[in-house]
């Protein structure tokens, strides 16, 4: 059985895709591979860097891609899923052979204010959001996977 490919994408591919192309490759890498770009890519978000290192991910090194590279190379997805707001949703390009989009409501963490611990604090809450939503997504597929294996 072949991998499920998945794009994940939000405005910058510095905080939210990131972080969900990394959860989804290392807890569904048995059934998917993952990758993440962004509309305007830009370098990633030290915040995000620093309390994914704290889960044991080290994301320092990634980077930031751009959707338009991707739906240029001609890249084939199963999923595309927007990590960002419906706004962003619709002026998502549409990629050939989708057979599931999904868009997935997290808060942009470059948006978030405060000082540096207030930051991170906001930061860890969006991480583990983000693994909870991979988490439950793999369950739901888990099934899908189950009866059709049957």
């Amino acid at each position: 059985m072949s991998k499920s490919r998945v794009l994940f994408i939000c405005v910058h591919n510095s905080g939210r895709s990131q972080m969900a192309e990394t959860f989804l490759n290392i807890l569904g890498g048995h059934h998917f591979v993952a990758e993440s770009a962004g509309f305007e890519p830009q370098s990633l978000n030290p915040f995000v860097v620093e309390v994914m290192k704290e889960d044991g991910l080290d994301i320092s090194k990634n980077q930031s891609k751009s959707v338009f590279d991707f739906f240029k190379q001609g890249k084939l997805f199963d999923y595309v899923i927007t990590v960002c707001d419906m706004e962003i949703e619709e002026n998502c390009p549409v990629f050939p052979g989708i057979t599931k989009r999904l868009t997935w409501n997290f808060p942009d963490p470059a948006s978030f204010g405060g000082n540096a611990m207030e930051r991170l604090s906001k930061t860890r809450e969006l991480r583990e959001a983000i693994k909870d939503r991979i988490i439950d997504w793999l369950h739901e597929t888990k099934s899908s996977y189950s009866h059709s294996c049957s």
